[in-house]
C-alpha cells in the first residue's frame, strides 16, 4: 500500500487508506467514520501582452474524515497521507471530538439511502486530459490572445487563460459504504478591455469541456471583443418598470438565492423565503426545473452525494409549483423531512421555443441584462438588489448599452414575474440556466 503525500494513487491504495483510517477510528473510542479521498491535478495559464503571466501547475492528494464519537461529531482534513501522521491525525481527532456538544442527529446515513454501485458510465472524467502537454495548452491559451491582439485600435489590453482539472475519489464509510467518482473540465478563456468616449468596457468569453478532444479551440478572443466593444458609450435611463430579459450566461446569478433557500441548513436556520412552501405556488407556470445527477457528461452528473446517497432525478418545481428541497440525512432528521441529497446536480428547465433573439425581438421596451455588478438577496425575506449592465431595447430591437443601473424586488414576487423561459440553456455549468424574461421589475436608473 502506497502512503505518499503526493505520488498518484490507484483506487485499491485508495480504498485501504480508508480502511486504516476507519479502523483507527474506531480502535480509537469512534462508533462512526466516513472517510474521502481526493487525487487532483490543475493548471492555470496565463498569458498577457504576449507573455506567460502565470504557469501553475499542481498534483496533490487530500483527505477527510468525519467522526462520531459519543453522539458527537466533528470533521477533519488532511494532506499528510503517510502512516505515521495519519495516525497520529486521527488519534488526536478523535480526542478533539469529545470536546464537543452532544447532537443526537449526527450519525451516518442509514444503509438503505446509500448508492449500490450498479449504475452506468456517466462519462464525467477524460482519461487523456493529463497526457496533453504544457506546451499545447500554452498555445491554446496564446491562440485566444493572438485572435484580438493589436487587430483594433480600441483594444487595450487582452488578457487569455487556459485551466484545466481532473479530480478522482473515492468515499468510504463504517457502514459499509463504498464509492468512487471521477471528473474533469478544461477551459479557454480571454478577457478584453476597449476604450470608448466614456471609459473603458470590458467582457470576457470562456469555452468549456469535460474531454479535451470536444473543446472548441478558436473564436473565444473574437467573442471577448465583441462582448466588450457592445458596451461601448453606455448611456443611462430613467427609473421605472421595465420587462427584462437576463442573458443565459448570468442569469444564475438570480437562480442561486432560489436554489440556496431549498437548502436543508437554510430552512433549519430560517433564512429561507422558501421555507414552508412545498407543493405550494413558488414562481409563474413558465418554471420548471430538474434536478437530473444521471445526466451522461454533465458538469454535475454523479451516482451518490458527499454521504453516499444514491442519485434519482427529481422535480424541483412544476410549472411554478415547488416539489423538492435539498435535505441531507443530517437535516432531515432536525427537519423530520425524507433526504434527498444536500446539494444540487445538474439544474435543468423545461425550456421555451425562443432562443435569445427571439426573447428580444418580442419585447416593446425592456432591458437585456448581460452582467451584474454586486448586490445581494436576504435569504429569510427574498428582498434582493443588483446593479446591472446592459442594453435597452424599444420594439424588439437593441437601441444602445446602459449601465449605472440598479434592479431590485422580491424573489417570491420576482419569479412570479417569471413570463417566458428561452431555448438556449448555458451548457457550461452544472446549473444550466436558459435565458428569461421577467416583466415589471423595478429599475433605478436616473
Amino acid at each position: 500500500m502506497k502512503l505518499t503525500d503526493n505520488e498518484p494513487m490507484d483506487t485499491s491504495d485508495k480504498y485501504k487508506i480508508a480502511d486504516l483510517v476507519i479502523k483507527t477510528a474506531l480502535d480509537k473510542g469512534a462508533s462512526q467514520a466516513a472517510v474521502a479521498i481526493k487525487e487532483t491535478s490543475r493548471r492555470q495559464i496565463e498569458i498577457r501582452e504576449r507573455k506567460i503571466d502565470r504557469l501553475q501547475e499542481s498534483i496533490g492528494n487530500s483527505l477527510s474524515v468525519d467522526l462520531y464519537v459519543d453522539r458527537k461529531f466533528s470533521s477533519h482534513s488532511t494532506n499528510l497521507i503517510r502512516e505515521k501522521d495519519l495516525l497520529k491525525f486521527i488519534k488526536e481527532a478523535v480526542e478533539a471530538t469529545r470536546y464537543l456538544s452532544e447532537d443526537e442527529f449526527r450519525y451516518l446515513p442509514e444503509k438503505d439511502l446509500y448508492y449500490s454501485g450498479d449504475g452506468e458510465d456517466l462519462k464525467t472524467l477524460d482519461p487523456v486530459l493529463n497526457s496533453v502537454g504544457s506546451k499545447e495548452k500554452i498555445g491554446l491559451a496564446r491562440i485566444a490572445e493572438e485572435e484580438v491582439y493589436g487587430t483594433d485600435s480600441r483594444i487595450i489590453s487582452v488578457t487569455s487563460y487556459y485551466s484545466d482539472n481532473v479530480t478522482s475519489m473515492i468515499l468510504a464509510d463504517s457502514n459499509g459504504f463504498k464509492g468512487e467518482a471521477g471528473s474533469s473540465f478544461a477551459g479557454i478563456t480571454a478577457e478584453v478591455s476597449v476604450k470608448d468616449d466614456k471609459g473603458r468596457p470590458s467582457d470576457s468569453w470562456g469555452e468549456y469541456s469535460i474531454f479535451y478532444d470536444k473543446l472548441k479551440k478558436s473564436g473565444i478572443g473574437k467573442t471577448a471583443f465583441e462582448r466588450a466593444i457592445r458596451k461601448s458609450n453606455p448611456k443611462k435611463i430613467r427609473s421605472g418598470k421595465y420587462n427584462i430579459i437576463v442573458e443565459n450566461l448570468v442569469s444564475g446569478t438570480l437562480l442561486n438565492p432560489f436554489i440556496s433557500s431549498l437548502l436543508g441548513a437554510s430552512i433549519y436556520q430560517k433564512n429561507s423565503f422558501l421555507a414552508g412552501k412545498i407543493n405550494t405556488r413558488v414562481a409563474s407556470a413558465y418554471l420548471t426545473i430538474f434536478d437530473d445527477p444521471l445526466m451522461i457528461s454533465g458538469f454535475g452528473s454523479r451516482h451518490f452525494d458527499i454521504e453516499g446517497l444514491r442519485s434519482v432525478k427529481r422535480v424541483v418545481v412544476e410549472e411554478g409549483m415547488l416539489r423538492s428541497y435539498y435535505i441531507d440525512t443530517y437535516y432531515g432528521r432536525k427537519l423530520n423531512l425524507p433526504p434527498t441529497s444536500g446539494s444540487g446536480s445538474n439544474i435543468t428547465f423545461k425550456t421555451g421555443k425562443n432562443d435569445l433573439n427571439g426573447l428580444i425581438s418580442s419585447a416593446d421596451r425592456g432591458l437585456l441584462i448581460s452582467g451584474f455588478n454586486g448586490g445581494n438577496c436576504n435569504g429569510a425575506t427574498g428582498d434582493f438588489s443588483y446593479g446591472i449592465e446592459g442594453f435597452y431595447i424599444e420594439n424588439g430591437k437593441i437601441l444602445h448599452p446602459v449601465s449605472e443601473l440598479n434592479i431590485s424586488g422580491n424573489m417570491k414576487e420576482f419569479w412570479n414575474s417569471l413570463a417566458e423561459v428561452g431555448n438556449d440553456p448555458y451548457p457550461y455549468s452544472s446549473r444550466m440556466t436558459p435565458s428569461m424574461l421577467f416583466i415589471d421589475t423595478d429599475v433605478s436608473g436616473i
